[in-house]
C-alpha cells in the first residue's frame, strides 16, 4: 500500500509518516520544506518526498502523485502566528482537501481511496445533530468571524460529508481530537462518534502520537476503517473523556 500524506512536516504528521513507515507501508510525503523531517525519515527507502506546496502543484502533478496511492492522509493546518491565522491562503485545508479528491477521482480505481483528514473536536457533525449548548454555539460563531482557520477546518469536514457518497471513488473520515498535545509515546486513548465534554467549557487532551496512531490505523486495518468510515470520530486521551 502507498499511502500520500499532506502536511508530512508538521508536528502530527511526521508522527503519522514514522508509523506508517514502521508498518511497513510506502509512503509518498509532500512537504514544503523536506529538511523540516528528521534525517531519520528523510533517508528511509520506504518514503517518497514531493517537493512543493500542494496548492501550488499542478493539477496533473496532483493526479501524477495521487495515482498509485490506495489511502490518502491530509494533516494540514495553519501556522500559530499573525500571518498563518490571517494570511493567504485562508481556505487552505479546504482547497487541498477538494484537490486532493478531484486528483483521486481522476484515475480508475479498482477500489475505494481511503482519505483521512485531521480535523477538530470543535467542529460539530451535522450528521448525527449533536447537542452543543447555546453558550458554546455563541463562542464558535464568534471564533467562526475572528479565527479563519476553525472555519477553514469546518467547511474541509463538510466538504467530505457532503461531496463524498457510497459507490464514490473515495472513502472518507474525519479525525477529531481535542486539545492538542505532545507526548513521547503512544499512550491508551479512547475514540467516540461525537464529543463527550465540551471542546470550549471542558476541553479533553489528545496527544498527537495518539492522533498518529490511530490514523495509522484507520488506513492499515480493515476492521478499523469499516468501525469509523463515513464518520467523525473524536479521540481522547484516556481519562479525558
Amino acid at each position: 500500500m502507498t499511502i500520500l500524506v499532506v502536511g508530512a512536516s508538521g508536528a502530527t504528521g511526521r508522527l503519522l509518516v514514522a508509523d506508517l513507515l514502521e508498518r511497513g507501508q510506502q509512503v509518498r510525503a509532500v512537504v514544503r520544506s523536506p529538511d523540516k523531517l528528521p534525517e531519520t525519515l528523510r533517508r528511509h527507502r520506504s518514503l517518497s518526498i514531493v517537493h512543493g506546496s500542494l496548492l501550488e502543484l499542478t493539477a496533473d502533478t496532483l493526479v501524477h502523485h495521487a495515482s498509485e496511492c490506495s489511502a490518502v492522509a491530509s494533516c494540514l493546518g495553519h501556522n500559530l502566528s499573525v500571518r498563518g491565522i490571517y494570511g493567504s491562503p485562508r481556505r487552505l485545508v479546504t482547497e487541498a482537501t477538494r484537490r486532493l479528491c478531484d486528483a483521486v477521482r481522476a484515475t480508475p480505481r479498482a477500489h475505494p481511496v481511503r482519505f483521512v483528514l485531521m480535523n477538530t473536536a470543535g467542529h460539530r457533525n451535522r450528521d448525527l445533530g449533536e447537542s452543543v449548548s447555546f453558550g458554546q454555539r455563541l463562542a464558535l460563531a464568534l471564533i467562526r468571524a475572528l479565527l479563519p482557520p476553525h472555519a477553514d477546518n469546518e467547511e474541509a469536514a463538510d466538504y467530505l460529508r457532503t461531496h463524498l457518497h457510497p459507490g464514490d471513488a473515495i472513502e472518507w473520515v474525519a479525525v477529531r481530537p481535542d486539545t492538542l498535545v505532545d507526548e513521547n509515546r503512544v499512550t491508551p486513548y479512547e475514540v467516540h462518534p461525537s464529543p463527550t465534554r465540551s471542546a470550549l467549557f471542558n476541553p479533553g487532551k489528545t496527544s498527537r502520537i495518539n492522533v498518529a496512531r490511530f490514523v495509522a490505523e484507520l488506513i492499515t486495518d480493515d476492521e478499523v476503517w469499516g468501525r469509523w468510515r463515513g464518520q467523525m470520530p473524536v479521540i481522547y486521551n484516556s481519562g479525558c473523556s
